[in-house]
This record gives structure tokens, sequence and C-alpha cells, in this order.
């Protein structure tokens, strides 16, 4: 009790938000949380740790002491080996089975940050996508390249956990001539290949993909990313550009957000007029950033996401209409 008799006021009840490095996404997120009564509180995975003599439920959450958070938003997770990632993902998988929403949860993520499984299930779905091929016989893989290359396909190899447009290499038809496959000693041994789909572009006009977020089940936003690179990475310097979300575009989002069971996900669209919607899906992600998008999208995605969390997850009533808060 406080002098007088007033009881203390109740804390604000506590969201993890778990990424590897804190910044402008982190700061957006805690602010929106904020806005709605709840503390969001960063936690590097790395630093949380199973103990079964923690109790009562075996983890030791930094910042949470003995309890656990009300939810968790998984911002980022650092890189590192098979092991200490599989005890990261466990991490999340084991809040999941105490009860507590985790956004995305590990299931998600695990499905979206592996290229060859998210190929699988949107082509598994039905979702337009470039055909791909994940293995590791290297003579096997020198011929699907020969193959293609013949048939006048360029491939993209990719690393299958890479993100940021990092790794990626054109092989076989690439500019009129063909570009053997690299050793897959060189790219760990295994060979995650999707069919390249050319744009038509020059010097006035560049080519583009689209980045469509998805959240809770619905796109939200579009941009278009432009780049004289085939690599249109905002990482690697592509322009955003608002674009209309056209129902298209926004079927073909939802379509493979529900493939890999997202809560909130970033997909990437490359524009193919042979496919029955104009264009096909590339890439899922679930652990999206949302910056370029946010500098031509007219309201807050921070205060989307979390109210997505909040609403869906948590069962909480806002006071407020999400359309009235979110709109700077």
């Amino acid at each position: 009790m406080q002098d007088g008799g007033l009881r203390a006021p109740a804390a604000p009840a506590r969201v993890a938000i778990f990424t590897d490095e804190t910044g402008w996404h982190t700061r957006r997120l805690r602010q929106a949380l904020a806005r709605r009564g709840f503390e969001g509180r960063c936690v590097d995975l790395a630093d949380c740790r199973f103990d079964t003599t923690a109790m009562p439920h075996g983890l030791v959450i930094p910042g949470f002491g003995r309890s656990l958070p009300c939810a968790a938003l998984v911002r980022g997770i650092a890189g590192g080996s098979l092991e200490q990632i599989t005890k990261r993902l466990g991490i999340l998988h084991a809040l999941r089975e105490l009860g507590v929403p985790v956004y995305n949860d590990a299931r998600a993520i695990e499905r979206s940050v592996d290229k060859a499984m998210t190929s699988f299930l949107l082509q598994r779905a039905g979702v337009p996508t470039p055909p791909a091929w994940a293995l590791e016989d290297e003579a096997q893989a020198r011929r699907i390249v020969m193959r293609e290359a013949a048939a006048g396909h360029g491939l993209v190899l990719k690393p299958v956990f890479g993100s940021q447009g990092k790794g990626l290499q054109q092989v076989g038809a690439v500019a009129g001539a063909f570009v053997p496959l690299p050793p897959l000693s060189a790219v760990s041994g295994l060979a995650y290949l999707q069919r390249f789909v050319p744009q038509p572009e020059s010097a006035t006009a560049p080519g583009f993909d689209w980045r469509v977020l998805v959240v809770g089940g619905r796109a939200r936003a579009a941009m278009r990313r432009v780049s004289a690179h085939w690599i249109r990475n905002v990482a690697r310097g592509a322009r955003c550009m608002h674009c209309e979300l056209t129902p298209a575009l926004a079927a073909l989002a939802e379509t493979a957000a529900d493939a890999l069971g997202m809560d909130y996900a970033g997909v990437d669209l490359v524009p193919d007029a042979s496919a029955a919607h104009g264009a096909l899906v590339i890439e899922v992600n679930g652990v999206a950033a949302w910056r370029g998008l946010q500098r031509v999208t007219g309201f807050d995605i921070a205060q989307v996401l979390v109210d997505d969390l909040l609403v869906r997850r948590l069962g909480v009533e806002l006071a407020e209409p999400l359309a009235q808060v979110c709109h700077f």
C-alpha cells in the first residue's frame, strides 16, 4: 500500500521481443505496445536457457525473473551452429508448450527460413511459385542445371538459410552464356535451386518485384522494390515505391502466408505474365523487416502487428478501433 491507503498501480503486462539486435524495429514495437498498456522487453534468445531446476516452468528468460512473458514477438534470431539454433528455436517451442503465444512461432519460422520447405509447402498448397530443387547429389544437381539451361532457363542458387539477398548466384543460362554450378563444397554441400524469372527492363524502366505484408491472414500493405540489379532486396540498394495492393496480389500473398502457418509474413513476388495471377511467389519471410515498407505506407506497421497479436492471440479488446490508431 502507498501512503493514504492507495493501491500502487498494477505493473503493465510484459511482452518479450526476441531479437539479436535492438534499433528502429524494436523501438517501434515497444512504442506500439506501450500505447496499449503493455511493456515490451527485448531479449536475445542466445541469452535464454533451459533449466529444469527453475520452477515452475524450467525456462530462464532474462528480464522476466521466475515469471513468463504474457506473449512473445519474434523480431530476430542470431545465426550460430546447428546446436545453437536448435536450442534457440527450442525456447520458442517450449514457450508454446507452456501456453505463451509466440508470434511467429517456431514452427512457422522453421518453415519459412528453410527455402526448400517453403517451396514444397507453396507448391503443395497450389501457390504459383517457380520450380525449385534441393539436393546434396552434386552430379544430379549439375544435370538439373544443364537440363534447365538447354531449355533456356537460368537458375538461382540460394543458401537454404540465407536472407537479405546474400549469397545468391545465377547458374545455367545467364545472359546468353552457360554458367556452371559451383562445387557444392563451396555452398554448404547442398544445392537449393530456383528457376530464375527474368524481368523486362531498360535504362528508363528497371525491373522490380513486390513485397506484400500479411498480418493475421490479411494482406495489409505492398511496395515495389525497384533495382537495375536482379537481386532486389532493400538491403542491396533497391528503391522502395508505393504500389496498389491489388486483389490478385493480396490473394496470392495471403494464400502463401497461410500455407506456412504465419501470424505475419513478408511475401516476395515477381511479375510473370504467364502465371494465372500475373505473379509468382518466390519467398515468404517469417521474421520480416518493414522499415522500407514503412516509408511508403500510410499507417504504423508496428501498431498493426502489435494489435493483431493482442487481439487475435491474447483476446484483448482494444479501446479504439484499429483504423483510428494506425494512421500518422
